[in-house]
């Protein structure tokens, strides 16, 4: 396994933050260009002094121009941008010869007309949508890790479709009745200045959002329905909590097969999987046990009164929805240990 030179777009978010604390231990990393408009020329010690020490503080930012990226000598880009704003360097870096892993939401759906349902907006390049493979380590084929461009699973998906895809394909529960109910701490709305999110708003607060139609229920229906060979609709509301990291979904569905079916179609999928733990019968999912962690925690509890499971999910958001699974996929694309940098 070859050291690889590596560079994040968007470093001073959160997800690029956490970024660059995974990569900075990575044993795979030789060196790390961080890229930021905002901090450009500034030493990484001096925007990001938590992270230290690290054996690249001394490093900069360096300007966010895709041109001069794109004739650098780096190989591998994380991208960890707004949507819309992650393919302006994606294409760029691809046609470059580089490798993009993009944990934007630019190239997560296959549809265009999908993206502008969700995002209102056309898609800024349509034409690669079909060429773009969706990575979920746990789940989708490997073949996948062959391309030049991947695109990494929002946060709620993740913890969505992992316990829900093995279900889906095995006819284990009904498709056209799922509800789901998940929240999420405040990080995931990014690094933003905005009343709205700071804290005398957000404290001691619970709050629905994006009800009937969030920007992730896309996603989840177009993998879903990939999953189950047939158009798949299901009812997701997202709430907003006052932590600032994790992820709890809780999915309900009718079941047509019993708790042994469930489990044994998770143990086949996930049985040798690091990063998954499938809990108990009964034990509901605690994001206290994943926070900090790229480990996706789940269970099922049968309701016999009316006929459903119940599936409870945690992750957290910035690790195994964002940045750590990044880390991940680069671990099996380049052929390092999975755990590399995770653990």
């Amino acid at each position: 396994m070859q050291s690889k030179s590596v560079g994040i777009v968007g470093a001073s978010g959160y997800s690029g933050e956490l970024l660059v604390r995974l990569l900075s231990r990575h044993q795979g990393v030789e060196s790390l260009v961080v890229a930021s408009r905002s901090h450009a020329g500034k030493r990484l010690s001096e925007v990001l002094p938590s992270i230290g020490p690290s054996r690249f503080d001394e490093s900069c930012f360096i300007e966010s121009d895709p041109s001069a990226l794109a004739a650098s000598d780096t190989e591998v880009f994380f991208l960890a941008l707004p949507h819309g704003v992650a393919s302006e360097f994606a294409l760029p870096l691809v046609k470059a010869g580089k490798t993009v892993i993009d944990l934007s939401a630019d190239f997560r759906l296959f549809s265009a007309e999908v993206y502008r349902e969700y995002y209102g907006e056309a898609h800024p390049a349509a034409e690669w949508l079909k060429k773009v493979p969706y990575l979920l380590p746990e789940w989708s084929g490997r073949e996948a890790l062959g391309a030049s461009l991947i695109a990494c699973p929002g946060c709620y998906p993740t913890s969505i479709l992992l316990p829900l895809l093995p279900l889906i394909k095995g006819g284990l529960v009904d498709a056209g009745q799922v509800v789901i109910n998940a929240v999420s701490g405040v990080s995931g709305a990014g690094k933003k200045a905005s009343e709205f999110y700071s804290f005398c708003e957000r404290t001691q607060s619970v709050l629905a959002y994006g009800l009937a139609k969030h920007r992730h229920l896309g996603e989840i229906e177009e993998q879903l329905t990939e999953a189950a060979g047939e158009p798949v609709v299901l009812q997701f509301t997202p709430h907003l909590v006052p932590m600032d990291r994790g992820i709890a979904s809780t999915v309900v569905a009718p079941l047509k097969a019993d708790l042994d079916a469930v489990y044994a179609a998770w143990n086949a999928q996930y049985g040798q999987c690091p990063f998954v733990r499938i809990l108990a019968p009964g034990k509901a999912a605690n994001t206290r046990n994943v926070v900090g962690s790229n480990c996706i925690e789940f269970s099922a509890t049968a309701d016999p009164r009316t006929g459903r499971v119940i599936l409870t999910s945690v992750i957290d958001n910035l690790m195994k929805g964002a940045s750590g699974q990044a880390l991940q996929i680069f671990n099996l694309k380049f052929g390092f240990e999975e755990t590399e940098g995770l653990l």
